[in-house]
């Protein structure tokens, strides 16, 4: 039985940002992490970014949130934020 799961994807063609990174076609490009949950992660992110010349990270040749399919693939990553989470609570003593 195939199951369409409508909560792992989100589409805003209203945004006038939309499509905001280039490489996924219109019909399959993901809005519902319009902002990387990975971005934290920052080497470790797992996706195509570079660094400006300011040293500010840049996402803008990464698509793998904004891809239809990756769903499954960021959520298995969300342990990593969780104790990147824990690390810095500790190190502030929250």
């Amino acid at each position: 039985m195939n199951m369409e799961k409508h909560y792992q994807f989100f589409q805003n063609r209203e945004c006038e940002f939309f499509p905001c990174h280039k490489g996924v076609e219109a019909q399959d490009f993901n809005c519902l992490f319009c902002y990387c949950p990975l971005y934290t992660l920052g080497e470790d992110c797992g996706g195509n970014y570079t660094y400006t010349d300011k040293g500010v990270k840049s996402c803008e040749g990464c698509a793998f949130p904004h891809r239809r399919e990756s769903y499954e693939s960021l959520l298995r990553r969300f342990p990593a934020l969780a104790a990147l989470a824990a690390r810095r609570e500790e190190k502030h003593g929250l």
